[in-house]
């Protein structure tokens, strides 16, 4: 036997009565090298390579080149992941588990058995993203939404029934559970999984993928994850390893503490500005230092989401105390949390105080130097500080010329000339609202949605208990929050009602109009639902730049509601602050919030608690209620258990259902791939230009009627009230089509001073929408290209940003740079992303989007290649620029050549 044969690296350990298998990584060392230093994620891809060791896929060499990392820190080494298990919320879901339906009926038609595809690793399907805020501020929000949600939704839910049915290891959590990440922090995950194989119990550490960005949550539970596009995921879930380069991996040192009054939430925007400026997109982040001794479980989980703000791969916690603590507090099994910490042990995976493996590159954080913050108006990484709000918030309006109503020292004249402080909207100054039986003025800065919402925050005990106990002192004093507010409460799980309750803070709460709306995602996926009819004419009518605030992860442009323009994230007791304030242009830090019922002016500090009452409060959540909420996650209520579905292999698909459609991505698809054929004189489909993110490629809200997706949904006879959104009807590939591109906010810079998606459709000249001129353009048989500036595809895993762009008749993206996740999702759908060379861009080389652009030699591409575009300018003269091709491993180069991953899976299982 060879001495790096992974058979004779298996050893055994045993934990109370029962014994287990693994590959060690001890026996490991001894025949590749000492691994002391290397950092537990990279420890975690070392036993990944380990146990899938074939020679073929995990080889001896990426064993070794994982070893030889700890040399300079870095590695060119491209290696196979196999996580494993995949995570999906149903927005991701229901087009992932429709194109496993189209995949069967492409097998069907191969003359192959349709349950040749299946998941051969277990996934879980949450249903989380489809609750939208119809209804709020009264008790019966929650099942006012709920109703509306199952009637929108029938066809979706019926189709994931069928799945749950067809497919083997496939699980669905049905709606009104909670938020993905939250039942797989609180319940799914494990540690440590385990997995029987020839009579043997094999116990490896807990890894997955998931189809959301915010998978990476559950690296605070010392679970490597994160977020891949659909694509991908379905990919992974068929057998496929997740092919990587071996990361850089950014060490983040935490020390001290939080001082009193400062929140997880104020931490992790902190942590997420930091690690955005050093830059570190698509690598690790590993947190360490003893810092993280007093550092919860939550926090670290707080942090841990929000890796695709700071831009991280994943930003992962190592297995401590803290970690068995919290298993236990959620209800883990005394037996799993033993093998947690013996497993880990033995495999040199446990923290240890002091202990500080090596780096690419290292940067720290005093905890206690943290201040009071928010994000936005457009950006999670852009923090500032709560004291600096007002004044940021103004520079806005000085910027856009709309600070009418306000004098230079921040007073407030009213009609008669009569000025005032400033302490929010006038109720009593030429009114333009009436709602909620008040008269009053809808001014710039009114805060218009403010929601307690997202897995980022209310996965958090303490900041959720903070907004309670601040709500219960607002309603002592008889104060009320602002009548043009809308306020919503939308908990990750379950759980978060039971310790409201129990702390009695849910009465305080819905008294400030925080009821409960829903389990899901709402605001922060754009699901806030329409403002009452006078607050929107208000703001249409006088162009009013107004602001959300939410305790969510996520303020890009356009997504939490098409007609507010800056969105700011929170902790969930400054949600409650400001909708007491209902205006941002004011200081929350020194004016008064409102009025007790005497008439005297209440302040934030009269109303924020103090960390002892924050820490009496958490200690009222207790594991009997995570065993409650959790005992019968599946089963989900009456109305979800009655939906019936025809037990098939192959899915009946409806012609008229506009949920649901047969996508066309594997039509005529052969047994061999064709050969790619070189892009001539393409089309400039969209020039555009930085942080382009995925939500301005394929929105998730609200759908406009007069867009084209809108207007495709009014001739299929389905009503405005009933368009849901693009997040809901992803399943449906016509609709998905007409919307990309179609974000409200996206800016094409082919046309001047123009919003939306919209072009120049170069040939006739005319001005209309994307989707127009891509079929014009289609008609005519002319490949398309899309040119970008830095960041392109930053934000959510959105295949469908990917799958529309294909479907567009787009060939290739030129960008600055990517975003790792849309990046390989463009691979996937057979779509080229190219790169600007150093030095040149879509301005140095003065292009229109007039231009032709061809690229040559697709048939001798290589990961990382140069690649020649050649452009033709609208006055005949070329100019030819050597691109980079971003196809970066060769995995993704056979994804590439056989026109998408899934087209080279499907072909995989039929050999």
């Amino acid at each position: 036997m060879s001495t790096k044969d992974p058979n004779e690296m298996i050893s055994e350990l045993k934990v109370g009565d029962k014994t287990y298998h693994y590959y060690s990584l001890a026996s490991a060392e001894k025949a590749y090298g000492d691994i002391s230093k290397l950092p537990f994620t990279l420890k975690v891809l070392l036993e990944n390579q380990l146990r899938y060791q074939d020679g073929e896929t995990a080889t001896e060499d990426d064993i070794q080149a994982l070893v030889d990392w700890q040399k300079d820190c870095r590695s060119t080494r491209e290696i196979g992941y196999r996580p494993a298990r995949v995570l999906m919320q149903d927005f991701t879901g229901v087009p992932g588990v429709v194109d496993l339906a189209a995949m069967r009926d492409a097998v069907k038609a191969l003359g192959e058995s349709p349950d040749k595809i299946n998941p051969l690793s277990p996934v879980d399907l949450v249903i989380d993203h489809s609750v939208m805020v119809d209804h709020f501020g009264d008790d019966d929000a929650f099942e006012d939404n709920v109703k509306i949600e199952m009637e929108r939704n029938l066809e979706r839910y019926q189709f994931l029934r069928w799945g749950q049915q067809a497919f083997d290891n496939f699980s669905v959590v049905p709606p009104g559970t909670g938020i993905c990440h939250q039942v797989n922090l609180e319940y799914l995950g494990k540690s440590v999984w385990t997995k029987e194989e020839d009579g043997k119990t094999f116990a490896f550490p807990d890894t997955l993928v998931g189809t959301d960005s915010h998978t990476t949550m559950i690296n605070g539970l010392g679970v490597l994850g994160w977020g891949v596009g659909g694509i991908e995921a379905e990919a992974a879930m068929l057998g496929q390893p997740v092919s990587m380069l071996i990361p850089e991996v950014i060490g983040f040192k935490l020390e001290g503490k939080l001082n009193e009054g400062i929140t997880a939430t104020d931490l992790v925007l902190t942590v997420t500005q930091m690690l955005r400026k050093k830059g570190v997109v698509g690598k690790f982040v590993e947190f360490y230092g003893d810092g993280l001794k007093d550092l919860p479980l939550a926090d670290r989980a707080t942090i841990a989401n929000m890796a695709p703000e700071y831009g991280a791969t994943c930003g992962f916690f190592p297995l401590d105390d803290e970690t068995l603590t919290y298993m236990k507090l959620t209800g883990r099994s005394q037996e799993q949390i033993e093998l947690v910490k013996a497993y880990a042990q033995a495999q040199g995976m446990w923290r240890e105080p002091g202990q500080e493996p090596i780096f690419t590159d290292t940067l720290g954080l005093d905890m206690s130097t943290v201040e009071a913050s928010l994000a936005g108006p457009k950006r999670p990484q852009d923090r500032v500080s709560l004291k600096d709000m007002k004044s940021t918030f103004l520079k806005l309006l000085d910027e856009q010329g709309t600070r009418q109503g306000e004098t230079e020292d921040g007073k407030w004249m009213s009609e008669g000339g009569q000025t005032a402080p400033y302490v929010g909207n006038s109720y009593r100054d030429n009114p333009n609202v009436s709602w909620k039986d008040s008269d009053f003025r809808l001014d710039h800065g009114a805060v218009v949605i403010a929601a307690i919402t997202s897995c980022t925050n209310t996965s958090n005990p303490s900041v959720l208990m903070a907004a309670g106990l601040l709500a219960k002192k607002a309603v002592e004093k008889g104060m009320q929050t602002k009548p043009w507010v809308k306020t919503s409460l939308a908990p990750g799980s379950k759980v978060v009602t039971d310790y409201l309750a129990a702390a009695g803070f849910q009465e305080s709460l819905d008294t400030l109009g925080f009821n409960l709306v829903g389990y899901g995602c709402t605001t922060c996926i754009g699901n806030s639902g329409p403002l009452p009819p006078p607050i929107e004419k208000a703001m249409q009518d006088e162009k009013l730049t107004v602001a959300s605030v939410l305790s969510g992860n996520r303020n890009f442009e356009g997504r939490i509601h098409p007609l507010i323009q800056t969105n700011w994230l929170a902790s969930p007791p400054l949600v409650v602050a400001y909708a007491l304030a209902g205006n941002m242009r004011i200081d929350i830090t020194s004016d008064a919030l409102g009025q007790d019922s005497d008439g005297n002016d209440v302040f934030l500090k009269d109303l924020w608690p103090s960390q002892k009452e924050i820490a009496e409060a958490v200690e009222r959540v207790k594991t009997d209620m995570y065993r409650k909420e959790y005992d019968e996650v599946f089963d989900g209520d009456e109305t979800w258990k009655s939906i019936k579905v025809e037990p098939s292999e192959v899915y009946n698909w409806s012609s008229d259902s506009t949920y649901i459609s047969n996508p066309p991505f594997f039509e005529g698809m052969g047994r061999e791939p064709d050969s790619i054929k070189d892009i001539k004189d393409a089309r400039v489909l969209a020039k555009l230009g930085d942080s382009v993110t995925t939500d301005h490629i394929s929105p998730a809200g609200s759908i406009k009627p007069d867009s084209p997706a809108g207007r495709y949904l009014k001739e299929n006879g389905v009503e405005v009230k009933d368009f849901n959104s693009y997040g809901s009807r992803r399943g449906n590939h016509e609709v998905m089509m007409r919307g990309t591109f179609a974000n409200v906010r996206i800016k094409n810079e082919m046309l001047d001073n123009v919003e939306g998606g919209y072009t120049r459709h170069v040939v006739s000249g005319d001005e209309m929408s994307i989707y127009d001129a891509a079929m014009k353009y289609m008609e005519d048989d002319t490949p398309l290209v899309v040119i970008a500036g830095k960041e392109y595809g930053t934000g959510s895993s959105r295949d469908w940003a990917a799958k529309g762009t294909r479907l567009l008749g787009v060939r290739a993206v030129i960008a600055e740079s990517y975003e790792r996740i849309h990046r390989s999702n463009l691979i996937g759908m057979g779509v080229l992303p190219l790169q600007f060379p150093e030095g040149e861009d879509r301005n140095s080389l003065n292009m229109t989007g007039d231009e032709k652009i061809s690229i040559k030699g697709l048939g001798e591409l290589s990961p990382g290649s140069d690649v020649d575009v050649s452009i033709t300018f609208d006055d005949g003269s070329e100019k030819t620029i050597s691109a980079r091709c971003r196809i970066d491993t060769a995995n993704e180069m056979e994804y590439y050549r056989h026109g998408g991953i899934l087209h080279y899976v499907l072909r995989s299982m039929l050999d």
